[in-house]
């Protein structure tokens, strides 16, 4: 049987290092030898790859419930070989990006009434990268062409490309496959379509004789499409037996929660994070299909993402927010309005300061701890005066709710009127408090910008 020979390597290394420590015993003293030692031996980083054999696998395999039939062969066994053992890089990289995007397709082909392991496919499209592109055209988590992506209701133009946005091209992801599985009545096969085109696949079934299955018609179809599903499969058993495998995951990336508004007027990603206070980077990370960070008036009736944390203040403040990104119609909330990817669960405190301390468990990431709560990392890392991402077990962290701070007080100072940043704050609701122009303030206190941060004090007069 098929077996890793990587252990037996190290043990046989390790066997023939042993006459020549003991050659250059009898030639120096013992201090001497242990500095030579200390000196010539290699430093090798290591990482533990667990052996296993086919029949092990498959043994895994048969008492794995599936939706899709799922046997094991040696085309499948190679490439759980080469995911486990040459290119472990690769499902590292997956297993960082899987919590991102999982619930959502998981949720996805439920509503559809698919077999949930078709989201391994998404793996061999894109590797989990919902802004890859490949060589021909192809583009997002499933790797929609430009005409497929019409076909399915997606803008694809030179500001807006909707199969970056995970939600929809997912969506559309589901109802192809679905045409696809009606076509020919096998989900094996209609991911193997999926891969090479309907064409290609009614092609192999003639040569094959008229077999419907992928494995009948498995050496008459193009060559990408036989390693395509193999694949596939591969991933549907390694992501389920992680630990046999030596596999942890250690920086899990989390979605950012969010609610959907339509402003129905063209549009700056830019200008709505000044307005509001919310991170740049989040927004454009929420709206990837937004691609020079403007929506254009051709696209001025699409939905924009904003983060959960910032939908209560975007709501009561719609009409200034419309009026200040320009002078078209007004602001207009969706109707249908719907949570994020992922619902995470939040932590909920009472505080008069509305100061939520937070101690650092042990697998904790700023990424999650600012999902939880609802906030950016980038706030997280102001409010706490941190540097970088690396955070310690036991530390505390201090996350604001969006209610008072204690240190966002009014103050009397020398004559002098003082005013601290809260969460939430712009130069332009700070001017609206206090009757001030936004100019006024910058003048007052030598502001370059309209960037002002939590804890900051500005005076006003």
């Amino acid at each position: 049987m098929k077996k890793s020979f990587h252990g037996l390597f190290i043990l046989v290394a390790i066997t023939c290092l042993i006459p020549m420590s003991k050659g250059f015993a009898q030639e120096f003293p013992k201090d001497e030898l242990a500095i030579l030692e200390e000196e010539i031996q290699p430093n090798y980083h290591y990482e533990y790859i667990p052996d296993f054999t086919y029949e092990e696998v498959n043994q895994r395999i048969k008492v794995m419930k599936t939706e899709m039939p799922f046997e094991l062969n040696d085309r499948i066994f190679s490439f759980i070989q080469y995911f486990t053992v040459r290119n472990r890089d690769y499902t590292k990289m997956v297993l960082a990006r899987k919590e991102k995007f999982f619930p959502l397709f998981e949720e996805t082909l439920q509503k559809h009434e698919m077999p949930t392991e078709i989201e391994y496919l998404a793996i061999v499209e894109s590797g989990l990268d919902p802004q890859i592109r490949s060589r021909v055209g192809a583009m997002g988590l499933w790797q929609f062409m430009p005409a497929t992506g019409r076909i399915y209701g997606m803008n694809v133009n030179a500001d807006i490309d909707d199969r970056m946005d995970p939600e929809m091209s997912t969506d559309a992801a589901a109802k192809y496959l679905k045409s696809l599985y009606r076509m020919f009545g096998d989900w094996e096969v209609a991911m193997a379509a999926y891969n090479c085109g309907p064409g290609n696949v009614r092609k192999a079934i003639r040569r094959s004789g008229g077999k419907t299955t992928f494995w009948g018609i498995y050496n008459y179809l193009p060559r990408e499409t036989r390693s395509y599903v193999p694949q596939v499969q591969a991933f549907l058993y390694i992501l389920n037996h992680l630990e046999e495998h030596n596999f942890s995951l250690e920086e899990p990336t989390y979605p950012i929660e969010y609610e959907k508004f339509r402003f129905d007027r063209a549009l700056s990603l830019e200008k709505l994070s000044e307005l509001t206070d919310i991170c740049l980077k989040d927004l454009e990370e929420i709206n990837p299909s937004v691609k020079n960070k403007t929506i254009p008036v051709s696209n001025r009736s699409m939905e924009v993402k904003i983060p959960r944390a910032k939908a209560s203040f975007l709501k009561e403040n719609l009409a200034w927010i419309g009026d200040s990104l320009g002078n078209q119609s007004s602001v207009l909330l969706t109707s249908n309005a719907t949570p994020s990817i992922v619902p995470i669960e939040k932590a909920i405190a009472t505080s008069s300061a509305g100061r939520i301390p937070y101690k650092v468990k042990s697998g904790d990431v700023l990424g999650s701890i600012a999902s939880r709560h609802g906030v950016s990392i980038t706030q997280v890392k102001e409010w706490n005066n941190l540097n970088s991402n690396l955070i310690k077990v036991g530390q505390t962290l201090y996350i604001y709710s969006g209610n008072s701070n204690p240190s966002s007080t009014l103050a009397e100072n020398k004559g002098q009127r003082t005013y601290t940043v809260r969460p939430g704050d712009s130069l332009w609701i700070i001017s609206q408090k206090h009757s001030l122009t936004v100019e006024q303030i910058k003048r007052l206190n030598n502001l370059n910008s309209n960037h002002i941060k939590p804890g900051q004090k500005l005076i006003i007069g």
